[in-house]
């Protein structure tokens, strides 16, 4: 009698100290246009419902603004130099190392775990198989519908026919499969909701709002055109160096685009165009929004942790840019929200600590109380296989007025050469196209990005040979539009920046 009561006090204990479920929502080139965020012209109540919950890191930054390789770092918790992964082919378990993914971790710690969408970047950059069967306990899921995301199925509005555009607000009955891949997408995590038994990891990537701007035409209702007619200050900073600019090479090859005719690689878009395409992101992010409500109503918020990014950002116009891939703080700057049982917030909730994507692997694995990954040698990451290049910003939820001044933001950005061109493409350069690498970093005040020579066959740097440089202080310039590299007076604190840079990326 005392064993079978004994056993019945460890099952007890056992249910009561189940492992907390994990979702992550991983959102594709969403800067924060969040109304909690302080975005005036964003409508997102579920994300904002979700924010009050929770807390929200003000300064969260991607390692490098473009998809593969800033999904391959948050994943494998390892920069785009350590991966060796700069554009879109190579898979880092082959080229780089056999590094274990935040998913790998917890599925050999009992967790099931699947991921929905697009978590890792599709293709050749995780095998053709989302990384399976390393990272997920089950193959990854794929809307039926991905396959038309960049086919001609949006209505030119001249001629009637079906064209690839930019602006693509559709009827969602009239498109194939009579749906699109985010709706599909939350209906199999709803789905697989209701049908898991085990703690279990679930990963969610929605495809927007990243371009085309197609999702269902009623959400433009939420944005009329008046809210972007103001005027604004799209241009190219007198001062930026050209190899910091990018050219929007994916954008300009869009129907609707081409017939603007905009030259290259300087040449603005017209006014109305840049609004129309502004309201377009906006109603992308609503669209996504509403999503994300359907989600987050079929999770048990008491026993789950949930967490909402992007592998990066977007411009919006900012410095006649309308992309991601730069060292900008509109491309790198994410979302960063997480709710957990353990914390709740009582009064402040926002964070201004520097954080980076990298530091989701160790921060999910100490709110789950796991074994802790261990840190990466600062003299060789390359040769191990399970360690972290982040950090644990579970500290930062217990005080969020805690202040790391040594704690600061870091990514890069590769270009094939010091002006803007589209063969070779200056945006998304092939690794052995690659001969500068732009080095950034983000602290509390400033942002310092250095131009240099970089060598994709041994993947070697020349810190010596720079062809350009940034600096920007965001307590007065938060849009960096005045580069004061070139200040004298700042000359101290330059140098100081670039001697951490060296030091991080040697």
């Amino acid at each position: 009698m005392f064993l079978v009561l004994l056993w019945s006090v460890l099952l007890f204990q056992s249910s009561v100290n189940a492992k907390y479920n994990v979702i992550l929502i991983i959102l594709d080139d969403m800067r924060p246009a969040i109304g909690s965020y302080g975005d005036h012209r964003a409508i997102t109540p579920n994300i904002d419902g979700l924010l009050k919950d929770g807390f929200y890191f003000n300064r969260a930054y991607a390692q490098q603004a473009v998809c593969a390789p800033s999904r391959n770092s948050m994943l494998t918790s390892r920069r785009p130099d350590t991966l060796h992964l700069y554009d879109f082919y190579s898979y880092w378990r082959s080229f780089a190392g056999n590094y274990t993914t935040l998913p790998q971790y917890l599925k050999s710690q009992g967790y099931f775990t699947a991921s929905i969408g697009k978590v890792f970047h599709p293709g050749i950059t995780s095998n053709f198989t989302d990384d399976f069967p390393y990272s997920w306990a089950t193959e990854a899921y794929h809307p039926p519908t991905e396959e038309f995301m960049h086919k001609a199925v949006c209505e030119d509005s001249e001629s009637g026919n079906l064209v690839q555009n930019l602006l693509c607000p559709v009827d969602v009955l009239s498109q194939p499969g009579h749906s699109l891949p985010d709706i599909q997408s939350v209906e199999k995590a709803k789905e697989m909701l209701g049908n898991i038994s085990q703690p279990f990891f679930l990963a969610v990537g929605l495809h927007k709002p990243h371009i085309p701007f197609r999702f269902p035409k009623e959400f433009l209702d939420f944005h009329p055109m008046w809210k972007f007619s103001r005027p604004d200050t799209s241009y190219k900073p007198y001062d930026l160096p050209n190899v910091a600019w990018n050219p929007f090479v994916d954008v300009r090859g869009r129907h609707d685009v081409k017939k603007l005719n905009v030259s290259f690689p300087f040449g603005p878009l017209p006014k109305d165009f840049r609004a129309q395409i502004r309201r377009h992101y906006y109603a992308s992010v609503t669209y996504i929004d509403y999503l994300i409500g359907q989600l987050i109503s079929s999770i048990d918020r008491n026993n789950t942790i949930i967490i909402l990014t992007g592998d990066h950002g977007w411009s919006l116009g900012e410095h006649a840019e309308w992309a991601k891939y730069s060292n900008f703080e509109v491309a790198l700057r994410v979302p960063l929200i997480i709710t957990t049982p353990d914390f709740r917030p009582k009064s402040k909730n926002r964070i201004d600590q520097p954080a980076e994507l990298l530091d989701l692997f160790p921060t999910i694995v100490d709110l789950l109380d796991l074994p802790q990954v261990p840190q990466c040698t600062a003299t060789n990451p390359i040769r191990q296989d399970l360690c972290t290049e982040g950090e644990s910003l579970v500290p930062y939820l217990k005080n969020r007025n805690k202040r790391n001044l040594r704690k600061m933001a870091f990514s890069q950005y590769p270009r094939p050469g010091d002006y803007p061109t589209e063969k070779p493409n200056s945006d998304k350069p092939r690794l052995e196209e690659i001969r500068i690498m732009g080095y950034s970093l983000r602290t509390h005040r400033f942002r310092y990005t250095l131009w240099i020579d970089f060598n994709p066959g041994n993947f070697t740097r020349n810190w010596d040979k720079i062809f350009g440089e940034e600096l920007y202080d965001h307590s007065l310039d938060p849009e960096e539009n005045i580069n004061l590299a070139s200040r004298t007076q700042l000359n101290d604190i330059k140098m100081y920046l670039r001697s951490i840079l060296k030091e991080k990326f040697n």
